[in-house]
């Protein structure tokens, strides 16, 4: 994991336990032992999530993308990376 990776994983780490309203930390998303809904992220915490990334990050999320990238910080930070790259694989 490069220093990038790492910092996008613990600001969306930390956006997360934000839109769940405390119920999630910071710190059990990113032990990554859980899928985001296994954690208790609900789908209206998910479109919380959503407008957050695309207000702090100046990206648009496809929701008719990949989901189940929504579901590991990794793979949403990778996500999220790709968009902030200007692809929007």
């Amino acid at each position: 994991m490069t220093a990038d990776a790492g910092r996008l994983e613990r600001e969306l780490a930390d956006l997360i336990a934000g839109v769940s309203g405390g119920e999630i930390s910071a710190e059990e998303v990113l032990a990554g032992e859980h899928p985001l809904s296994a954690l208790g992220l609900t789908s209206l915490a998910r479109i919380h999530l959503i407008d957050e990334i695309e207000d702090a990050y100046g990206v648009d999320v496809d929701l008719r993308g990949d989901l189940p990238s929504f579901e590991h910080v990794a793979t949403l930070a990778a996500a999220l990376a790709s968009l902030l790259e200007g692809d929007p694989a």
